[in-house]
C-alpha cells in the first residue's frame, strides 16, 4: 500500500480511538446499561456533547494545523452530519416496519453505529490508498457523486421497503430467528438450540444500509480533503451523535421532505468540483459556504413549507 499524506501521526490515531472508546463505553456501559425509551432531553444532551466534541477538535485542528485543515474537518463533518440525517428516515422505517419497541431501538443503533465505525475505517483506507495509488480515480468518484446527486434530485418520495434487502432475504433464509423479541437480546437458547431474535435481523438491515450510505458519503468528503485522519475523525463525530440525532427529530423528520434536494445539490457540488480539479481548484473556505448554503437552504424551505397533510414522518410511520 502506497505512503498516505496525513496530519494523523500514530500518537493522534491512538488518542483519538481511545477516546472514542471511553464515549462508547460511557453510552452503553454507564448510561444505558438498561433498556429505556430515550427521551427528547436525554437526547438532546447527548447531541449537544457529542457537538461540542467535534467543536473542541475543530479548534484544536485550527490551533494546531492552521485554517486549511480546521476547514476541511469543518466541511467534511458538516457534509458527513448532513448526509447521515438520510439513516434516520431508514432506522424510523426499519423500527416501524419490524414494530421495534422504542425502548430496544437504542441497543440496535448502538451496535449499527459501532459496526459503522468499522465500515467506514475499511471504505476510508481503501478509498485514501486508490487515490493515492491512481490519481485518475478522484474523477471516478467524482462522476459517481454527480451522478447520485442528479439521481437524488430527479428521485421521487420512495419508500425504504426492508423487505426487499436482499441481506435481509439472506439472513432469515440461514439463521433460525425466533417469532419474538426477548428483550434487548440478539440471541437466546431455547432447548438447547441458539436462536436468533427478530433484533438482530434489524441490525442487520441498518448495517446494510449503511454500506449503501458509505459508498455515497465517502467518495464525497475525500472532494474536500485526502488525508485520511481528516476524513475518518470528521465521519466518526457525525456518526457518533447519529443515535441521539434519531431519538430527538423523531417526531419531526417529516418535516424535512426538501432535505434531499440540498443533498442531491451539494453531492453534486463536490463531484464536479472533483472532476474540475485538474484545471481550476475551489478554495475550501468558498466550498464550506457553498455547501452550508445549501443544507440551511433546504432545511429552512422545509420549514417554510411544510408537507401539504401537514403529517411528520414519524406521525406516517407510526
Amino acid at each position: 500500500m502506497p505512503e498516505l499524506a496525513t496530519i494523523g501521526t500514530p500518537l493522534f490515531w491512538t488518542v483519538f480511538l481511545l477516546g472514542v472508546g471511553a464515549i462508547l463505553v460511557l453510552d452503553l456501559g454507564v448510561l444505558n446499561r438498561k433498556a429505556h425509551v430515550v427521551k427528547p432531553r436525554e437526547a438532546l444532551l447527548w447531541v449537544g456533547l457529542c457537538v461540542t466534541l467535534a467543536a473542541l477538535f475543530a479548534a484544536w485542528l485550527f490551533w494546531r494545523f492552521g485554517s486549511r485543515v480546521g476547514l476541511e474537518f469543518v466541511t467534511g463533518y458538516l457534509i458527513e452530519y448532513a448526509l447521515s440525517v438520510d439513516n434516520l428516515f431508514v432506522f424510523l422505517v426499519v423500527f416501524s416496519y419490524f414494530s421495534v419497541p422504542p425502548q430496544f431501538q437504542h441497543r440496535v443503533l448502538f451496535w449499527g453505529i459501532v459496526g459503522a465505525l468499522v465500515l467506514r475505517a475499511v471504505f476510508i483506507l481503501v478509498g485514501a490508498a486508490l487515490l493515492a495509488k491512481f490519481h485518475w480515480m478522484i474523477y471516478v468518484f467524482g462522476g459517481f457523486l454527480v451522478f447520485t446527486g442528479i439521481k437524488l434530485l430527479l428521485a421521487g418520495d420512495d419508500n425504504v421497503d426492508p423487505e426487499k434487502n436482499p441481506v435481509l432475504r439472506l439472513a432469515r433464509r440461514f439463521l433460525p430467528v425466533t417469532s419474538t423479541y426477548h428483550g434487548q437480546s440478539f440471541s437466546v437458547i431455547e432447548n438447547g438450540k441458539r436462536w436468533f431474535t427478530p433484533l438482530l435481523l434489524v441490525l442487520i438491515v441498518i448495517e446494510a444500509t449503511d454500506v449503501v450510505f458509505a459508498v455515497d458519503s465517502i467518495p464525497a468528503i475525500f472532494g474536500i480533503t485526502r488525508d485520511p485522519f481528516i476524513v475518518f475523525t470528521s465521519n466518526i463525530f457525525a456518526i457518533l451523535g447519529l443515535r441521539a440525532l434519531y431519538f430527538l427529530l423523531h417526531d419531526f423528520m417529516g418535516r424535512f421532505h426538501y432535505l434531499k434536494y440540498g443533498l442531491g445539490l451539494v453531492l453534486a457540488f463536490v463531484g464536479a468540483k472533483m472532476v474540475a480539479s485538474a484545471w481550476f481548484k475551489v478554495p475550501i473556505g468558498l466550498s464550506l459556504a457553498v455547501i452550508g448554503t445549501l443544507l440551511a437552504g433546504s432545511v429552512a424551505v422545509s420549514w417554510l413549507f411544510p408537507p401539504r397533510d401537514g403529517k411528520g414522518a414519524g406521525q406516517n410511520q407510526a
